[in-house]
Formats: structure tokens, C-alpha cells, sequence
């Protein structure tokens, strides 16, 4: 076994801690999912004696100078007058838009490689799953049933990915990659080697030539209920559709009378209108969707981690973050 160099945190009041409390002020993190120890550890490693505060021990709330925050509640902000930046820790950053306590203020995204891989993974998984017919297995084995289905060259198989984003383009190159015949769509013109483009008014003809849909499209107020009963329409009949963005991109019952009518052959949903999923929703009696528990994609804290480090630095020296969002878009 190979022995791992660690480097020492320097202890509160050391010269080291003083340093950075001075450059940097206090970083508060917020989050009722991700680890605030992996975040701290991993802060701490790029920016030594970093003042790494974990909510509500916030401390003196004048010393918070940058927050790394996940779906804050209302009134989060107002304590804090010294706010420099917000880092969202995570791709969608619909919970920090349109707030009436928070100043303006850079606000990032993470980016991270880990963050990106675990989103191509789940993309990759959920269409291959369609295009082996893996879910008329399951069936079959159900029934004892041995059930012989010719494969499909990937290369005929049209995957459509709606949103070319950060993560959209990640997804929509991974697919292109694997051999899949991919197309993508997206309000503003966007060029991926391998992947057929559209934008704008070019929708409906991207839609209408997509057997496997997935959607990257970021929530906002002009996303919302986007995909919806003309957007399902417009897919040919049959068609499979996975949801690895957000929940309210979605019209939910336009997509439960698609399925049920068949214009959607299957779906695989990771996100929907409200998580958890209540035990009442349609979705879960049909044998034709399959539900996770939002976890298309995680952050990777010892690889975002520089990204969060580098941005401290430069907002702290008057500089720009890096990854900032665009509040007017919302993504």
C-alpha cells in the first residue's frame, strides 16, 4: 500500500488561519444533501486555513463572505451583508433566481468532471436500456418467457437530446461516442462533432425524427411546462423519453396520458414536480416508466472543489468566479 501525503489544517488563530480569514473571509455551506466534512476537508486542501462554516453555526454573520449553498430557504440571505458570491452547489440554479434576500452578487454553478461523467453515465444507461429492449426482458423473465428480439444496429437508433447546455453537450458528444445516430436542439445555435443541430423554430422537425428523447433543458419561467402534449405529439408514436434535468421542465399529466395512451412507448424519470415522488402519483403503477430518486448526477466535491477554491480567490481579489450564471437566462 502506497502511503498518501495529508496536508495539516492550520489551527484556528494560527498565523496560516489568519492569513486566509483576512484574504478570504468566511465561506458558510448549506446543503441537507451533500457532505459539509468532504466539502470542508477539500476547501481546506486548496486554500489552507480557509474559515469553512457549516449552517446554522454561522458565527458572526458579518465574517460571511462567500456561501456554497443547495435550495436555501426563503430569508436565507438577509443576515448576511457581506456576501461576495453564492456557488450553487449544483447545475441548476432555479432556487437562487427571482429572491427578494439576496443582493446582487455573482452566482456560479459547479462544473466538474465527476458531476459530468455521472450525468453521461445515467444518460447513456437509460438509453441503451431502450435500444437493447432491456425493459421487454424484464417482462419476458416476469412470464418465464424466452424473448428473442433482433438488435438493432446503434447507429440507426435516433437519439434526440433537448438542451445543449453544459451538461446537454457532455450528454449529447457521450451518445454520439457510443455510436447512436443523436440530433440535439436548443435555443441558441450550437455546434458537437458527431450530433446533428437544430434550434429555434427547427423543433418540431428535430421532434419528429426522434425514437429516444432526453431532456437537459434548465428550469426556468420560459422552460416551464415546456415539454408538454405538442412536444409528445410531435415525437413518432412509441417513442421513449428520459427526464434527467428537472421536474417542472415537464407538464407531468400530459406525460402520464402519453403514456398511457402510447404515444410514449416508456419513460425514465429521474426529477419530477415534487421529490420525493408521492406514494399516490400515477407514475408509480406503470410498468412502463421507471423512477429514480434524483440522482442522474452528484458533485464530486474533491474535484469541484479547485473550481469553488479558484473562484474565492478571484472574487476575493476583485475578480470574476468562474462558471458564473446568467440570472437573466436562469442558467
Amino acid at each position: 500500500m502506497t502511503a498518501q501525503a495529508t496536508r495539516s489544517v492550520p489551527a484556528a488563530g494560527s498565523a496560516e488561519a489568519d492569513d486566509a480569514a483576512k484574504r478570504y473571509g468566511a465561506v458558510l455551506f448549506f446543503s441537507d444533501f451533500d457532505d459539509p466534512v468532504t466539502w470542508g476537508d477539500a476547501l481546506k486542501a486548496n486554500i489552507p486555513g480557509l474559515d469553512f462554516r457549516v449552517y446554522p453555526d454561522v458565527g458572526d454573520p458579518a465574517d460571511i463572505r462567500h456561501v456554497l449553498a443547495w435550495k436555501p430557504a426563503p430569508g436565507f440571505f438577509k443576515p448576511f451583508t457581506n456576501i461576495a458570491q453564492v456557488i450553487n452547489l449544483g447545475a441548476g440554479i432555479d432556487s437562487l433566481v427571482g429572491r427578494d434576500d439576496l443582493p446582487e452578487v455573482p452566482i456560479s454553478r459547479l462544473s466538474d468532471p465527476g458531476m459530468i461523467a455521472l450525468m453521461r453515465s445515467y444518460v447513456l444507461f437509460s438509453v441503451i436500456r431502450y435500444a437493447r429492449n432491456i425493459p421487454e426482458f424484464e417482462q419476458a423473465k416476469r412470464r418465464r418467457e424466452w424473448h428473442y428480439i433482433h438488435p438493432r444496429p446503434l447507429h440507426q437508433i435516433k437519439v434526440g437530446v433537448l438542451g445543449l447546455g453544459h451538461l446537454g453537450s457532455a450528454v449529447a458528444a457521450g451518445l454520439a461516442a457510443a455510436g447512436f445516430d443523436v440530433r440535439g436542439w436548443d435555443i441558441a445555435a450550437k455546434t458537437i462533432e458527431g450530433v446533428r443541430t437544430y434550434t429555434g423554430p427547427e423543433r418540431d422537425a428535430f421532434l419528429s425524427e426522434v425514437e429516444i428523447l432526453v431532456n437537459m433543458m434548465p428550469h426556468t419561467p420560459q422552460t416551464e411546462k415546456l415539454i408538454d402534449k405538442a412536444v409528445f405529439d410531435a415525437l413518432p408514436r412509441g417513442a421513449k423519453f428520459v427526464n434527467a434535468s428537472r421536474g417542472p421542465v415537464v407538464d407531468e399529466p400530459a406525460l402520464v396520458e402519453a403514456l398511457r395512451s402510447g404515444q410514449i412507448g416508456g419513460a425514465t424519470l429521474d426529477v419530477f414536480w415534487v421529490e420525493p415522488l408521492p406514494s399516490d402519483h400515477p407514475f408509480w403503477d406503470m410498468e412502463n416508466v421507471l423512477i429514480t430518486p434524483h440522482l442522474a448526477s452528484i458533485t464530486v466535491p474533491e474535484a469541484a472543489a479547485r473550481d469553488v477554491a479558484e473562484s474565492i480567490r478571484r472574487v476575493s481579489a476583485g475578480g470574476e468566479p468562474l462558471h458564473r450564471a446568467d440570472t437573466r437566462r436562469g442558467y
